[in-house]
Order: C-alpha cells, then sequence, then structure tokens
C-alpha cells in the first residue's frame, strides 16, 4: 500500500514555501476550478446548493471531525425551513446554545432556537432577544472572572450584542444539507485545519483574520461580530461548549460570512488542485533541510552559510 506521503511527496512547510511561484502560476485555473466546484454537470447551482457543496467539501477537504453549522439568523417563526426542530414545542426540553451547536454539528440536527427554547442567559442577551439589564450592563456578567469592578464593567461593555429586536431567533444545522442559505458558517476546526483556512482566505488579496480572543461568551463571540461586520472571526470555546457542548480540547472556532464563503472555498480548492491540500502536509525534524530560493538568497546576503 502506497502512503499519503509517497503520493503528494510530503508535502511540508519547505515544499509549500518552494512551490509558491508555481501556484502563483497555475491561479489562472482558479475560477475555472470553483466554478466547476459549484455546478453540476451542465446545471448551474442555485446558492443554497452551492453551500451544500461547500460544506460536503470542507468536510472531505479538511478532514473536520464534525460538520460545519449554517446559521441564518430569523426575524420572526414564518421563516423556520421545513424539517427544523423547535426544543420546547416539539421535544419539551431547551438548550443553551452550545448545545445546539453541538447538536447540529455532531447529530446532523437541525433547530430553530427563539427565546423560549434558550438555556443559558449569554445567548439571550447577545442576540438581541431583550434588553441588556442594567446589572449586566453594570458588569454583573464578568464579576466572576475579573476582580476589578470597573475593568468587568469595561469588558462587559465591549461585549459585542445585536441590537434589541433585530432578531427573533435562528436556525441552525448542517452546511451540506441546509434548506436555507445561511448568514454564517460557523466550523469547528483543530489549529492545523485553522491554519490551512486562514491560507485559504489570505489567498486571493492577502485577507487576514483578526479577532480578540475571550475565554467565555463564545456563542455570541462567534456569531455576533460576523454579522455585525461582515468579517471573519476566530472563537475560543468556552467553559459551557466543553460541560454541555462536549466540545473537545483541540478544537476552535471559524465563523465565516456569507460574503467571505466563496473566498474561503476558492482557496481551498486552489490548494487542492495544487496538491497542496490539508490532507498532503507532513512532518519533518531535520537540521539543514532543503531551503527554498528565496531562503538561499536571503542567506546569502547576509553571510550565512548555504546548502551544502
Amino acid at each position: 500500500m502506497r502512503s499519503m506521503k509517497s503520493e503528494t511527496e510530503g508535502v511540508t512547510r519547505r515544499n509549500f514555501v518552494a512551490g509558491a511561484a508555481a501556484a502563483l502560476a497555475g491561479s489562472a485555473g482558479l475560477a475555472g476550478m470553483a466554478h466547476g466546484a459549484v455546478q453540476n454537470e451542465d446545471k448551474e447551482l442555485t446558492p443554497i446548493e452551492t453551500m451544500n457543496t461547500y460544506g460536503r467539501d470542507l468536510l472531505n477537504m479538511m478532514v473536520l471531525r464534525t460538520y460545519p453549522i449554517a446559521i441564518k439568523m430569523l426575524k420572526d417563526e414564518s421563516g423556520i425551513p421545513q424539517g427544523a426542530v423547535r426544543p420546547k414545542k416539539d421535544l419539551g426540553e431547551h438548550y443553551a446554545a452550545c448545545q445546539a451547536f453541538a447538536l447540529a454539528r455532531q447529530r446532523g440536527r437541525t433547530l430553530a432556537m427563539f427565546i423560549e427554547d434558550h438555556w443559558c442567559f449569554e445567548p439571550i442577551i447577545g442576540y438581541g432577544l431583550v434588553e441588556p439589564p442594567q446589572d449586566f450592563l453594570d458588569g454583573s456578567g464578568s464579576a466572576f472572572f475579573v476582580q476589578d469592578k470597573e475593568a468587568a464593567r469595561k469588558r462587559t461593555s465591549e461585549i459585542p450584542l445585536l441590537p434589541y429586536g433585530r432578531y427573533a431567533g435562528m436556525v441552525l444545522g448542517p452546511l451540506h444539507k441546509a434548506n436555507y442559505e445561511p448568514d454564517l458558517t460557523v466550523i469547528y476546526c483543530n489549529a492545523t485545519q485553522l491554519r490551512h483556512m486562514l491560507f485559504a482566505l489570505m489567498l486571493k488579496n492577502g485577507y487576514r483574520v483578526t479577532s480578540t480572543l475571550d475565554p467565555i461568551w463564545s456563542c455570541v463571540h462567534s456569531v455576533v461580530p460576523s454579522l455585525l461586520t461582515g468579517e471573519c472571526e476566530v472563537t475560543v470555546p468556552d467553559p459551557g461548549e466543553y460541560e454541555r457542548g462536549a466540545t473537545r480540547d483541540d478544537e476552535m472556532m471559524l465563523t465565516i460570512p456569507n460574503g467571505k464563503m466563496t473566498q474561503l472555498m476558492d482557496g481551498v480548492y486552489h490548494y487542492e488542485k495544487m496538491g497542496m491540500g490539508y490532507r498532503s502536509f507532513g512532518r519533518e525534524l531535520k537540521g539543514d533541510f532543503q531551503q527554498p530560493p528565496f531562503y538561499r538568497q536571503y542567506f546569502q546576503q547576509w553571510g550565512l552559510d548555504e546548502p551544502k
């Protein structure tokens, strides 16, 4: 049996950088690659079908453990898509948002969450389902973790919140079979998968994700900033994610707003086509490894040792 490394020649960081020039030379085919990925023979896919394709390709190409989550904000109950489960009405249960995320990504469930379905105060405030209580604004929501009262108040004032009344709820489910076009996609990933998707986002125009990392309120940080700004967000799963959402120790959250999904997937398809997809990277711990050309140019310029 041939190993993955023998088939891909073990693409390491060295190979990756050395191949960058070739990557740019081949980028002319990027548009065709992405276009072909969202076609079904001679039939153009709808926006929903395109997102479903993206969901399947992310699972395969990024070797994700769980499904990317498609999130759509709802003005009222009339926007609930067919097949979505209402926790209180249909199951007689309530869920924290992190539990709803877990049911979507781990079990493939599609849920519609309104205020009566929630079992945690953070998303109720963060998603604008109520007016923020005054004691919360005064810092009560941060006081357990921040000893200085003024600092707790300041931190609370910096938590991104949706305006009260903008939305009444949300629907969330696995991206690959969502029957609605999401506003956001939330991807749970490990650090290596995150890095590769950041490479993909950076390919077209150097786009970089900047986030404020906060160890609590992950259900809010993974949703609200991207809705407000249209930018991608990296989020640290909070304690509730571990205790109730079964999040693994090595998982992070990457949020992609709808307007950035094609940019992400163009990059994913590009590196996959080049033979430098997520699966292709190997590891090596070798001194004096073979340097790519521009490394050697810098070393010559600096008078440092050169490869033998």
